[in-house]
C-alpha cells in the first residue's frame, strides 16, 4: 500500500464500525418499541452483523498493511468465523422455529447456538490478549475490554433497576452482550483520545 492510500484506508474501519452501530441502534429501537416482532428482529440483525463482518475485513487489511503481528491476524479470522456461524444459526432459527412445531430439544439446541457463537468472540478476545506480543497494544486491548465490560455491567444493572421500577420495558439478556461490543467501540475511542491509538479490537 502506498503512502497516498493510507489516510483513506485508515478511515475505513471507523466508517464501517459507525454503520454497524448505526444499523444496530435502528434495529434495537424498532424492537424495543414493538414496531417489529422477534422474528423480524432476528432477520434484520443480519444487517449489522454483516456490516460488522465487513468491519473485521477492513481491520484485517489494516493489520496486514501496518505490519501487525500474527496474533491480530488470527483474532480477525476467529471473529470472522464466529460471526459467520452466528449468521448461519440465526438463519436456521428463523426457518425452523417460526412454525412453532419444533421439539424442545431442537428449540433448545438452536437457541443456545447463537450464544455459543458470541461466546466464541469473547474467547477470541481472550486469546488475543494472551497471544499479543506487543506490550503497548496488549495494554490497549485490556483497557478497551475493561471499558467494555464496565459499560455492559453498568447497562445491565441500571436497566434492571429501571425494569424493577416499571420505567422501561423488559429486554432479553443477550442485549447486554451487545452492550459489551458497543463498549468495545467506546473503549477504542478512549484509547485513541488518551493514547493516540485505536488499539487492535
Amino acid at each position: 500500500m502506498t503512502a497516498t492510500e493510507k489516510p483513506g484506508f485508515t478511515r475505513t474501519v471507523p466508517f464501517w464500525a459507525g454503520l454497524t452501530f448505526g444499523t444496530f441502534g435502528a434495529v434495537m429501537g424498532l424492537a424495543l418499541t414493538d414496531a417489529i416482532n422477534a422474528t423480524t428482529t432476528m432477520i434484520m440483525m443480519i444487517v449489522p452483523a454483516a456490516l460488522f463482518f465487513q468491519t473485521m475485513r477492513a481491520a484485517g487489511r489494516r493489520a496486514a498493511c501496518s505490519g501487525r503481528g500474527e496474533a491480530q491476524r488470527l483474532y480477525v479470522k476467529r471473529v470472522a468465523i464466529f460471526a459467520s456461524l452466528y449468521l448461519v444459526v440465526i438463519a436456521l432459527q428463523v426457518s425452523l422455529l417460526d412454525d412453532g412445531e419444533a421439539s424442545l430439544a431442537v428449540r433448545a439446541g438452536l437457541s443456545i447456538m447463537p450464544g455459543l457463537a458470541i461466546c466464541g468472540v469473547f474467547w477470541a478476545i481472550g486469546r488475543l490478549i494472551v497471544e499479543e506480543k506487543d506490550e503497548f497494544i496488549r495494554t490497549l486491548i485490556i483497557r478497551q475490554t475493561l471499558i467494555a465490560t464496565g459499560f455492559a455491567l453498568a447497562s445491565a444493572t441500571i436497566w434492571g433497576f429501571l425494569e424493577a421500577g416499571e420505567v422501561v420495558p423488559h429486554i432479553p439478556a443477550y442485549w447486554f452482550a451487545v452492550a459489551f461490543f458497543l463498549g468495545q467501540f467506546f473503549g477504542a475511542i478512549s484509547n485513541r483520545i488518551t493514547h493516540g491509538s485505536w488499539g487492535a479490537l
